[in-house]
Parts: C-alpha cells; sequence; structure tokens
C-alpha cells in the first residue's frame, strides 16, 4: 500500500520548487510630456526589483 501524503503537504512542495510567488505585476503610469496624458507600463518582475523599476524615470 502506498503511503498517503496530505493534499497540503503536496501543494506547499510544488509552490517550493515553481518560485512563481516570488514574481510581482506592477503598473507604473508614464505621462507624455508632449500631450500630457498618461499611459500605464505594466509588466511581471521579480519582487527583489521592484523599487529599481519605480525609481527607474523612463
Amino acid at each position: 500500500m502506498a503511503k498517503k501524503i496530505s493534499k497540503n503537504a503536496r501543494a506547499g512542495s510544488r509552490a517550493a520548487n515553481s518560485g512563481g510567488k516570488n514574481f510581482v505585476k506592477v503598473i507604473k503610469s508614464v505621462k507624455n510630456p508632449e500631450t500630457g496624458k498618461y499611459t500605464y507600463k505594466q509588466i511581471m518582475i521579480h519582487k527583489d526589483e521592484v523599487k529599481t523599476f519605480f525609481a527607474d524615470k523612463k
């Protein structure tokens, strides 16, 4: 007979291997200097790079 593993234990090991929780979606508004209209730049980046993304003036 196979050893039973709880559903939570399987989900925990799967999450540890994927690394998907380390990425976040960030949205930044960027103003066009010619027209004055705003556009939105949105990307998925690693959570350690969030401050550098918002510090960048592009």
